[in-house]
């Protein structure tokens, strides 16, 4: 066996083979042919319904935001484990778009910058887009229905230390709204969910790009598909150690995001394992209808040529015919077919 040099091993060229065509996997017809200008308005186009159903989701996020949530029973004995104190995000709630959405969607680009395949590009956009939104909905929904209140529950509702309570023990706040409102939106942990539906959509897409599970053994590439579930877990480490929530919130936000992704990825790609686990559905099938459509272009001057034939053939005394490749015919054999010499 030829030995392989470190410098080839660790070669960046090594990862981009599984969605080159190399390693047993179907060989790319024409790359170029399936580019934003060809084919992106008409796939657009098709999807109308998919990007509608985005922007009825944006809305119902919108609405599940503004509304309040359950107003929870928090009683005197309660607020014993809800005196944390209150912090500042570690993670601000604008960055969480940035690294959720934009930064995979940089990568999809840089993929297609590769490949200029129109078809990966949309439907990761689009698979991401539906992750996060879906995501987004359950969790403002759950957390909306639960009414759970943060870890630093208390000096939201008592922030001057103040404590009032009604004749049943409950609390009575006298705190900031928009604070108290805030506070009773605990479960499950939204920047948890939004970063696990980004960031592991990223981390399915990777592994499919660079056949992380090509049974080769080359451990690096798990490497690059854990990266995106580190950043996404760090977020919600930082959830508990900023107060902002349970442990329990985290951890269901984190199941609850890997889940969509994986549903919203698998409606467009293979499973990573897969053999064509680096392309999406529709790719595969716009490269078999090309494969179709070349055959049928190369059968074309064959069946021309049987039609000039036919036009071309001579009828016998008896009402049969006979093709003859030629529109001219001798007279003496003329006269002999029909009985005259």
């Amino acid at each position: 066996m030829e030995p392989v040099s470190r410098a080839n091993f660790f070669s960046f060229q090594r990862f981009w083979l599984p969605f080159q065509g190399q390693g047993g996997m179907r060989q790319q017809v024409d790359p170029s042919a399936h580019t934003i200008k060809s084919h992106g308005a008409s796939l657009a186009r098709k999807h109308a319904r998919d990007w509608l159903i985005l922007l009825l989701l944006i809305v119902i996020e919108i609405v599940l935001f503004v509304i309040h949530p359950f107003k929870r029973f928090v009683g005197r004995d309660m607020m014993e484990d809800l005196r944390y104190p209150m912090k500042e995000n570690t993670v601000p709630v604008w960055a969480v778009p940035l690294y959720a959405v934009l930064l995979p969607m940089a990568v999809f680009l840089l993929f297609y910058m590769r490949r200029r395949d129109v078809y990966d590009l949309h439907h990761s956009v689009l698979g991401l887009l539906f992750a996060v939104l879906i995501t987004g909905v359950f969790t403002d929904a759950i957390k909306n229905a639960v009414g759970r209140p943060r870890p630093d529950f208390y000096w939201r509702c008592f922030p001057d230390g103040v404590e009032n309570y009604d004749s049943w023990g409950g609390v009575v706040c006298h705190g900031n709204a928009s604070d108290i409102k805030e506070g009773h939106k605990s479960f499950p942990s939204g920047h948890t969910s939004w970063s696990f539906a980004g960031l592991g959509f990223l981390s399915l897409y990777l592994s499919g790009k660079i056949k992380a599970f090509d049974r080769k053994g080359h451990v690096a590439k798990l490497c690059i598909v854990f990266l995106p579930l580190l950043v996404a877990c760090l977020v919600a480490i930082s959830r508990v150690d900023d107060y902002w929530h349970h442990w329990q919130d985290v951890f269901a936000g984190g199941i609850l995001g890997l889940v969509v992704a994986t549903f919203c990825y698998m409606q467009f790609f293979p499973a990573p394992y897969n053999d064509e686990g680096w392309g999406p559905y529709a790719y595969f099938r716009a490269m078999e209808e090309s494969r179709a459509n070349a055959n049928i272009n190369r059968e074309l001057p064959v069946g021309q040529a049987m039609e000039d034939r036919v036009t071309n053939q001579e009828p016998r005394r008896n009402g049969d015919t006979t093709f003859t490749p030629y529109s001219y015919r001798s007279p003496t054999l003329e006269a002999m077919e029909m009985g005259q010499k």
